[in-house]
């Protein structure tokens, strides 16, 4: 009665919307600080001054596309994660959509990749008028299953893109038909392992520009000579096209902010990873039903997001968010039953692992500024829900 009369009184009297967890009775929810899944700002914080400065001289210098600081990046992150090449492109997007150019698909050609992801995986495909061939997943990593794809393959097949999900590396199928990886969200994992890997520099990946940025990272100089063409037109030299390429530019501002933050990479995956082990430690101690699953672990896993396999889901959400707990689903709706792919004929049951990961899984924020006191609000909420 006295938070339900009160809520009253205060609209009554001042006409204001009472938020709803007052009239429910969850204060609690409104006295403790939320918990978002990242917090760019915060971690952008320490480094404002290099950052300011960097934007500064790229101001200064008047080179805004592409110029020295956009070499110097790609000098760096090949350097860092050990390719013989970079390309910094404008989005992680166009790394995929530049690099499937790149090898040449077009139409009446077939990609062979995952309906677990992003949607830009397979969005890139049907742009060039190729056909998005979807494999299944496989169940307990989430990635690409080999067996699938290689199950998936035909003579019309010009590529296979897997993607390395979550931050963690898919296992590659044994073909000789090209793979290019979706690297988007495992940066710092490992060098391109097939013609070319393409990274997302989107602001809440590992590392992130302030804004959209990308990069494709090569190890055969033809394909990044090519690359490099692709970029700008298909131009080289300036005004002479020896084919039809796109604006992929990366901006210089960009590319001088990832330099910044680029040297804090290996640190902050470092942390994710320390973050991954006290979820994955208390859970593994607490009574909980068998269908709770937590991520599969591993060396190279970067942990972009720490992604459970839950039962009673979209009710575990919820209530996360009753108490200022940010939880997200990545992704409710596998590509091949997106509408705008429903003429490729694909139906509810067509790759059951895909389509069940979509009704189970939920991710916890695991971000490099989360603190310990945060992460562990996160825990005994998730496991107050299920006693």
């Amino acid at each position: 009665a006295g938070v339900g009369s009160i809520s009253f009184k205060l609209q009554r009297d001042y006409h204001l919307e009472i938020p709803r967890c007052f009239e429910t009775g969850t204060f609690h929810a409104m006295s403790q600080e939320s918990i978002p899944m990242v917090n760019v700002a915060k971690e952008i914080k320490p480094m404002r001054g290099a950052i300011d400065k960097a934007i500064a001289n790229v101001l200064d210098s008047g080179r805004f596309i592409q110029g020295p600081e956009v070499v110097g990046f790609e000098n760096e992150l090949a350097e860092m994660i050990g390719a013989k090449f970079c390309v910094g492109v404008s989005s992680g997007t166009d790394a995929l959509l530049c690099s499937l150019m790149g090898l040449g698909v077009g139409h009446g050609d077939e990609v062979v990749t995952t309906a677990f992801t992003f949607f830009a995986t397979g969005g890139v495909i049907a742009r060039l008028g190729a056909t998005p061939v979807f494999a299944d997943i496989d169940p307990q990593n989430f990635c690409l299953d080999p067996n699938s794809a290689l199950n998936k393959i035909s003579k019309k097949t010009k590529a296979v893109m897997p993607v390395n999900l979550f931050g963690r590396l898919a296992e590659l199928p044994n073909t000789d038909v090209p793979i290019l990886e979706d690297a988007a969200q495992s940066i710092g994992t490992s060098p391109p392992r097939g013609i070319a890997a393409g990274i997302s520099f989107f602001p809440t990946k590992n590392v992130g520009a302030v804004g959209d940025a990308g990069a494709i990272l090569i190890n055969d100089s033809d394909f990044a000579e090519k690359i490099r063409k692709l970029r700008n037109h298909g131009a080289k030299p300036k005004y002479y096209h020896a084919m039809v390429g796109g604006n992929f530019r990366l901006d210089a501002i960009q590319a001088a902010i990832l330099r910044v933050k680029l040297p804090f990479l290996n640190e902050w995956n470092t942390i994710r990873k320390e973050n991954a082990k006290r979820y994955r430690n208390a859970f593994a101690s607490a009574a909980l039903p068998p269908e709770f699953q937590c991520p599969e672990d591993g060396e190279e896993h970067i942990y972009h997001q720490f992604t459970l396999r839950v039962p009673k889901r979209d009710e575990l959400r919820g209530y996360l968010k009753e108490r200022g707990i940010a939880a997200e689903v990545y992704y409710p709706v596998p590509l091949h039953l997106q509408e705008c792919f429903k003429d490729l004929g694909y139906k509810k049951g067509s790759l059951p692992h895909t389509e069940k990961a979509c009704e189970e899984v939920l991710s916890l924020p695991i971000h490099p500024t989360i603190s310990v006191s945060q992460q562990e609000r996160v825990i005994d909420a998730v496991l107050q829900f299920y006693k």
